[in-house]
Formats: structure tokens, sequence, C-alpha cells
């Protein structure tokens, strides 16, 4: 039987422009490329890192 597995709302509201391009390329790996734009992503280490990456341009929705 397999778990349900957890997940993390993230939304972009930050603007990557005047920014590194590896941190344009985390938005865009974790499927953000426009202000405004949200999804739902596993709650993995590799989605935290890739969050705490650009922490400063997302949100992570609680709910």
């Amino acid at each position: 039987m397999a778990k349900a597995s957890k997940t993390i709302k993230v939304e972009q509201v930050g603007s990557p422009l005047r920014r590194d391009g590896a941190q344009r390329k985390t938005l865009i790996g974790l499927g953000l490329n426009k202000i405004g734009r949200s999804r739902d992503l596993p709650d993995t280490p590799e989605t935290r890192g890739m969050i705490r990456k650009v922490h400063h341009l997302v949100r992570v929705v609680e709910g």
C-alpha cells in the first residue's frame, strides 16, 4: 500500500530579472516562470533545496 505523498504549494512572487541565470533555471525547474504562478510540488529534500536557492523569489503557501 503506497503512502500519500506530501506536497508543498509554491507561488512565485518576485521577478528573476537582474538575477543570476542559475536562479532563473531553478524557477523553470520548479515550474514557475511568471509572477503569480503556483505549483503543487512533492515535499522532497531536492525540492526544498531548490526552494531555498530562490527563497527570495517564491512564497510557500500553507494549506
